[in-house]
């Protein structure tokens, strides 16, 4: 590769990415990106990207949220790092906590802090084993989650997703997670089985499952309202409120993952209020900062809290957190990240060009290469499809979602290829409706060439 920048060139040697293809990396070097501006980000060479994905479904703010930089230098001047350990706390890291509760979809007890999306996960796994403990139900600790689900990847929320590209090698699975179908009608569902009879045949599974295990040995059900990572798919409408039931009769807990949904996403504050769920924990992260710094927050129920407590009691303190748990230059960019959304409007925002962003992609929908358009809010997915009446996919070998995405980045937008050739897009919720036009315009270019070399390699027919 000619002309290398330094960037390229020292990341290509010491930098060891993640989700990445080493020897490609090694050879080429990556992307190199300078800046931002809005919902665009730019190369090294001054190209302008499009971020359809808000990063990695979180810059819900854009790029160059000034507000964000002025608070986070404020309290880098105050007061730059102080822990939460024996009995201390910084006073911004109570500002928000106080402000997170007041945004709890349901009631909640107390907040925890992390920093990322993952160790939230981690910790609700955790969580859930002491409060076991404390209660006497020793037995009581395993989970449920669903297939195509991402928690994250420390080693336990590895085990949690149900996405298994790269477990193996990792060791991962472990032990204590019992696994059910993703709730995706479109390529769940058998021949000729109605939507309907596709959630009685779920609820049926969990049941079964509950039964087959023992409900005294299962002590939680994890899920994100919306699947993100593993394809965008959002549930049947009966869902949740039957499976809650199920649960609740099983004394089984329920958590959701609101890491990719919490603060907008589904133009709600969170998911728990679009589907009317009941959880007993809430993990959030990504856009509790717009991702401008770290930082991630478990909302634990009222019953919870009290096991903690009790759980305090006998041990003397409650033994979890990281050194930048509650982290203030974080808390400060999360707190200020709040009141924008609030005094900006910025969750109606989403609201409103998010209905026109699901519009624009059932149009797209009628592309030829498309099985189906679906999404909810911000958040959307065209699932690729060689036949889109029979729902039938395209061989992997072909790389078809992976040649969209090259169409579209050569365009100047980015989007994410998820297995199965599912492009996703999940653009940050400042967009406007003419942003969101632009982004189609040019996916749809991006089909089209597709399409074009599909055909003359004979890929296709016609």
């Amino acid at each position: 590769m000619k002309n290398r920048s330094r960037a390229n060139e020292l990341d290509a040697a010491y930098h060891l990415h993640p989700y990445s293809n080493l020897r490609q990396i090694e050879a080429e070097g990556p992307l190199v990106f300078t800046r931002g501006d809005g919902i665009r980000v730019y190369d090294e060479s001054g190209k302008p990207y499009i971020e359809a994905m808000s990063g990695l479904w979180c810059a819900g703010l854009g790029f160059s949220e000034a507000r964000l930089a002025d608070a986070a230098y404020r309290q880098m001047r105050e007061l730059a790092y102080y822990h939460s350990f024996n009995n201390r706390a910084p006073a911004i890291v109570a500002e928000l906590a106080a402000e997170l509760m007041a945004w709890a979809p349901v009631p909640m007890g107390r907040v925890l802090f992390a920093n990322s999306g993952s160790e939230s996960n981690d910790a609700a796994w955790k969580i859930v084993h002491y409060v076991n403990n404390v209660r006497g139900k020793p037995q009581k600790k395993k989970f449920i989650a669903r297939e195509r689900a991402y928690h994250g990847t420390t080693a336990v929320a590895s085990a949690l997703s149900g996405l298994e590209g790269g477990k193996a090698i990792f060791d991962l699975p472990i032990g204590g997670v019992l696994r059910v179908s993703a709730p995706h009608y479109y390529s769940g569902a058998l021949p000729g089985e109605s939507e309907a009879q596709f959630t009685d045949r779920l609820i049926e599974e969990v049941r079964s499952v509950i039964q087959r295990e023992g409900a005294e040995t299962i002590a939680a059900f994890i899920a994100e309202p919306v699947t993100g990572g593993g394809g965008v798919i959002i549930p049947p409408k009966d869902y949740y409120p039957r499976l809650q039931q199920l649960l609740k009769e099983n004394d089984i807990l329920f958590i959701a993952d609101e890491v990719i949904s919490g603060f907008g996403r589904l133009g709600e504050p969170f998911g728990t209020q679009v589907f009317g769920l009941q959880p007993d924990i809430i993990t959030v992260a990504k856009m509790l900062s717009a991702a401008y710094a770290p930082i991630s927050a478990l909302y634990l129920s009222e019953d919870i809290c009290a096991a903690l407590k009790e759980g305090s009691d006998r041990m003397g303190y409650f033994g979890h957190g990281y050194t930048y748990t509650g982290h203030p230059v974080s808390a400060a960019v999360a707190l200020e990240t709040l009141r924008i959304y609030r005094e900006d409007g910025v969750i109606a925002n989403a609201a409103r060009v998010g209905a026109h962003l699901q519009a624009r992609l059932r149009e797209l929908g009628q592309h030829p290469l498309v099985g189906e358009a679906r999404g909810i809010g911000m958040i959307g997915a065209l699932e690729l499809a060689a036949s889109p009446k029979e729902r039938k996919p395209f061989p992997a070998a072909l790389g078809v979602g992976a040649q969209v995405l090259r169409n579209a980045m050569a365009r100047g937008l980015i989007v994410r290829n998820i297995p199965g050739d599912i492009i996703a897009f999940s653009p940050p919720l400042i967009s406007t409706e003419d942003d969101i036009d632009e982004i189609i315009s040019i996916t749809r270019s991006a089909l089209d060439e597709t399409l074009a070399s599909l055909k003359a390699q004979g890929a296709l027919g016609g």
